[in-house]
């Protein structure tokens, strides 16, 4: 028996691999649910955790396993990540979302300034300030590509930058809520003031609003509703139009308005100034005649024709509806005639009661549809990922050429197969547990192999010196934060629920969104905020990574 459990568990080789590898990922979860402070966790970081601890009691992977682990497990992470916000990645850069992100990035920037200064003061391996680095801001995929541009550049691996990273994690989570903490005492900040604040905001959004427009301009009688489009230059979806004697109609891009007639469009608050030109603008009425025969009605995309069609393309001529807006990951956006359709699209359908089921039938509208895995557009971004990520890009000054890495170039093909991917036909849509699913295991895989591999001196390093990276650590993640907030708080007058979600999406933090939506249970501004400067923060910190190796180490 005892030769047996030493085969299975402490002699290098597949089937041994195999079992510490899965056995720690089982046990890193089940920590994950258990091991709980209120309703913070570590979550799968337990799973680093546990393989160290395996690690430093003699469980070994074969080293090939190893490599292959941990490399495929932070593609899929990475790649899984791309495709959730490739979609509204460029759009974040729209509006607010470009002080959001500028400010983002400022936080970026000086965590890797707070770590160039440790170093040249602190007696510690750059590598292994760049492990502590990634460990304080909570992001696992820049310590993957800070491991792999090293092992590109010396052909070894460094194992003290996944201990730096360990050491600083614990602490790294408790920093981000404590600067939250932090600004709201330095500021004296009261919730039910910033509430009322995001709702005097929100007059002036861009969300899309509906109204009733009363055609008084004279020069616009005999008009169609497609020249009017071309004469104003503005956003805006006609959904009907209610004539002089009562009667509506579905509105086309042929259909005539003549003076006096009432126009239901919907727009944003942007565009709304405008149409004041065609005549008297009123909110829309919520009433509607018993005699009408129009009806809206929300259907889901769901056959694959669709993928990709820009509304203004689609051949509708033969049915009496339009459409009206179209729902995208929980955005409601103007039904444009550029805006093309993505399977699992959820479209707001206005036309004939005796129409729309025709309708409904033809865009599919069947949610087990849905649940159907593409996984081409998985196998083939990643081969693309890889190739680009393996692409030598030469530095001016240095003789060693850049790569974006495994986990770069699988992030950047990612964003823009899920940006531009439906354009050309390519399905891109994955339900939100089968994303997820994609994402946990390849976030294990990565964890638990770069815990095996650190564990074996981690112990050994913290004893010598390495508690001291626990306050580096702390000084990283609480530094950058603090002055961005200020200056975000006392500068920009950033609401203070924006401002928990950039600090949370700035650090790719979830167990502090949570946090902030909690304190936030009322609104969803947090989470918006965070959303919004995700996708730039993690390209940042995964770039950033990688060039403070190539450029220091």
């Amino acid at each position: 028996m005892k030769e047996y459990i030493q085969t299975l568990f402490f002699t290098p080789g597949i089937t041994q691999s195999l079992m510490v590898l899965t056995l720690t990922m089982a046990v890193g979860h089940i920590l994950s649910n258990v091991l709980k402070i209120r309703k913070f966790s570590l979550g799968v970081t337990w799973i680093l955790f546990c393989g160290i601890l395996c690690s430093h009691f003699g469980m070994r992977l074969e080293p090939h396993v190893a490599q292959f682990a941990k490399d495929f497990g932070l593609i899929l992470f990475v790649y899984s990540i791309g495709l959730q916000v490739g979609p509204s990645f460029f759009s974040s850069f729209s509006k607010g979302g470009i002080k959001l992100n500028l400010l983002a990035v400022s936080i970026v920037l000086l965590a890797c300034v707070c770590t160039f200064v440790i170093y040249l003061l602190a007696d510690v391996d750059w590598a292994t300030m760049v492990g502590v680095m990634s460990g304080a801001v909570t992001n696992t995929p820049s310590l993957g590509a800070a491991e792999q541009a090293y092992s590109d550049l010396y052909g070894v691996a460094n194992h003290s930058m996944a201990t730096g990273y360990a050491v600083a994690y614990p602490l790294g989570v408790i920093g981000i809520i404590l600067s939250m903490l932090l600004i709201r005492l330095i500021f004296r900040i009261r919730l039910d003031k910033e509430e009322n604040q995001l709702k005097e905001q929100a007059d002036n959004g861009s969300e899309p609003i509906c109204v009733d427009i009363h055609i008084t301009n004279p020069q616009l009688d005999n008009i169609t509703i497609a020249e009017l489009r071309k004469l104003f230059q503005v956003k805006m979806v006609v959904s009907r139009v209610i004539h002089t004697d009562g009667v509506e109609e579905v509105a086309t891009g042929s259909t005539v308005v003549k003076i006096n007639d009432i126009m239901r469009t919907l727009t944003d608050q942007e565009h709304l100034a405008p149409l004041r030109l065609l005549g008297e603008i009123k909110p829309t009425a919520k009433k509607q005649s018993d005699a009408s025969q129009l009806i809206s009605r929300r259907i889901v995309v769901t056959k694959e024709m669709w993928n990709g069609k820009r509304i203004g393309n689609l051949d509708l001529a033969s049915y009496h509806v339009t459409i009206t807006r179209v729902n995208r990951a929980g955005i409601d956006l103007l039904a444009t005639p550029d805006l093309a359709l993505q399977l699992g699209d959820r479209l707001m359908i206005v036309g004939n009661k005796d129409d729309i089921p025709q309708v409904a039938e033809l865009f599919g509208n069947e949610m087990k549809r849905l649940d159907i895995p593409h996984l081409l557009p998985i196998f083939i971004g990643i081969v693309l990922g890889v190739i680009v990520g393996t692409l030598p890009i030469p530095i001016p000054g240095l003789s060693q050429t850049f790569k974006l890495g495994l986990a770069g170039g699988s992030l950047i093909v990612a964003i823009l197969i899920g940006r531009w991917g439906p354009y050309y036909h390519i399905v891109t849509f994955a339900t939100t547990s089968a994303n997820k699913m994609i994402r946990e295991i390849g976030i294990s895989l990565f964890l638990a192999a770069v815990g095996l591999g650190a564990g074996e001196s981690f112990v050994e390093t913290v004893i010598n010196g390495g508690y001291m990276w626990i306050l580096y650590g702390v000084i990283i993640t609480v530094v950058p934060l603090l002055i961005v907030g200020v200056i975000a708080r006392k500068f920009m007058k950033l609401n203070y629920f924006t401002l928990m979600g950039l600090i949370a999406g700035s650090t790719t933090d979830p167990p502090a969104l949570a946090y902030a939506m909690s304190v936030s249970n009322s609104n969803d501004q947090a989470s918006v905020s965070y959303a919004t400067v995700y996708p730039l923060t993690m390209f940042m910190r995964v770039m950033m990574a990688q060039l403070m190796i190539l450029l220091f180490a």
